[in-house]
């Protein structure tokens, strides 16, 4: 790449970063950099306070733009400067073959010409306007097209701007929600380590009563035993010794025996055995606590992931052909919609909608907790979700909840979103095959779950929807979508 002139460097630095044309009316932010006035005011549209800087993203303030008179003499400058570079190399301003100015514009060969050149035989057939008016022509066009690429700049910022305020929503609740876990966790293990340790010494002081008892008896049993070997001993050896000996003192020796009768061991205290039987139930009792609380944590934790609450009766949902769009074709079964070739000359009945490409279901629920899945397949530009009973059927309709509809989208590129107000962008790797929408009319609440995988979608909160009938609603928006009601 050739290097670059000084001109062109000169002509770099007098452009606006925003619009790259020469600086008009060039201001300057606190972060140091340049734009012209008319550029960051549309950059800061909807913005009243703290704004950011687009070339740096450095936070500022609007009412700090400071005039930039140095710059805008430079930008003058480097003007004058490209006019005479451009005549003097015979350029856009000058013929380089008749050295007359550019004053026409041939039309086939896009190229500015002069009045000569006009009547040579290269451009005397071709169609040949005013330089002023050709360059305002397209000029026009250009503004055309750079106001649709500002206007989508801007939506593009705005998607960026909602979507960093979610996530630092989102970070802000999943912090305080850490903390939440790690204190009450915290705090169990402290009551479970107090409740162990209090167990703990309770069977050690049950424990040495026990063995103190069991000493105890052991060492009087020992005692009695050998006092009974003793007497035994000598009974023995007197019935062997002869009449007259043997009854010499006898009944002394039977009065020995009768004071060295056997005596029982201690036995444990009914108040002991108590003791030992209430502490065994009370620990079965906290074991079988701790087992439940084990066996119910998952359940719990799948609520925390989003899972609506409660059970879901499954809906036999068929779609109602009085509402269908005239565009729209159901199937016999009433369980699928398509765009059909033609426009279908139905009656223009008050439930029908006239101007929006969709469709309600035959059921409404009033109470109770519904469920039925929704087969969008692969393609784009479809919505599935609920619709109050009066909801608009004739003209325009804002699909969201302040016109009545509760849904997700999928959008022009692929983008998935709730329909709130505004939009929220769903980030999911991946749009969803199936989709399985939730209905809590006594919560009213409505909640979408990825069929596949049972990964909860996004979820409209309590008290959304309102104490009315509601019905499914469907919005097919493309040629090639097809909705299908899943048996």
């Amino acid at each position: 790449m050739a290097a670059e002139t000084p001109l062109e460097s000169l002509q770099e630095e007098a452009s606006c970063p925003v619009c790259l044309e020469y600086f008009t009316e060039p201001v300057t932010l606190e972060c140091g950099h340049n734009f012209c006035r008319a550029c960051i005011g549309q950059c800061w549209v909807g913005s009243t306070t703290a704004t950011s800087c687009p070339q740096c993203r450095e936070t500022v303030q609007q009412r700090n733009l400071r005039p930039n008179r140095q710059l805008a003499n430079v930008v003058e400058i480097a003007k004058r400067l490209s006019l005479q570079a451009t005549k003097g190399t015979g350029g856009d301003g000058v013929c380089g073959e008749h050295q007359e100015a550019l004053k026409l514009f041939c039309e086939e060969d896009q190229t500015p010409i002069c009045v000569i050149c006009r009547e040579s035989r290269a451009h005397r057939a071709h169609t040949v306007v005013l330089i002023q008016e050709a360059a305002q022509e397209y000029k026009e066009n250009i503004q055309a097209h750079l106001k649709t690429l500002r206007e989508e700049r801007e939506k593009l910022w705005g998607f960026h701007v909602t979507g960093e305020g979610k996530r630092q929503e989102y970070l802000k609740q999943i912090q305080t929600e850490r903390q939440k876990i790690v204190s009450e966790f915290q705090q169990l293990r402290q009551f479970l380590e107090e409740q162990e340790r209090l167990l703990l010494a309770q069977l050690e002081k049950l424990d040495e009563e026990i063995v103190r008892i069991q000493n105890e008896n052991v060492s009087k049993l020992s005692e009695q035993i050998s006092r009974l070997n003793e007497l035994i001993s000598e009974l023995e050896g007197k019935c062997q010794k002869p009449a007259s000996e043997f009854l010499q003192d006898v009944r002394s020796t039977l009065s020995r025996w009768e004071k060295g009768k056997f005596q029982q061991p201690e036995e444990i205290s009914p108040e002991l055995e108590e003791r030992v039987s209430g502490f065994s139930q009370k620990t079965i009792a906290l074991l079988e606590a701790l087992r439940k609380f084990k066996d119910t944590l998952p359940s719990a934790l799948e609520r925390k992931r989003g899972q609506p609450l409660g059970t879901h009766r499954q809906a036999n949902v068929t779609l109602d052909p009085d509402t269908v769009y005239p565009q729209l074709v159901l199937s016999e079964d009433r369980k699928s919609v398509r765009w059909g070739d033609t426009r279908q000359d139905l009656p223009n009945n008050p439930e029908r909608f006239d101007t929006v490409f969709c469709v309600l279901g035959c059921e409404g629920f009033t109470s109770g907790r519904h469920c039925w899945e929704v087969e969008v397949g692969d393609r784009r530009f479809w919505a599935v979700g609920v619709a109050r009973e009066s909801v608009r059927r004739k003209g325009r309709i804002s699909h969201n909840p302040e016109g009545g509809i509760w849904a997700v989208e999928c959008w022009w590129g692929g983008r998935f979103q709730a329909l709130t107000s505004p939009v929220t962008p769903l980030p999911l790797s991946q749009v969803p095959s199936r989709i399985r929408v939730c209905l809590d009319c006594d919560r009213g609440q409505v909640t979408f779950i990825d069929a596949g995988d049972e990964a909860p979608i996004f979820t409209f909160p309590p008290g959304s929807i309102p104490e009315e009938r509601i019905r499914p609603w469907l919005w097919v928006g493309d040629i090639e979508t097809r909705l299908r009601l899943c048996p």
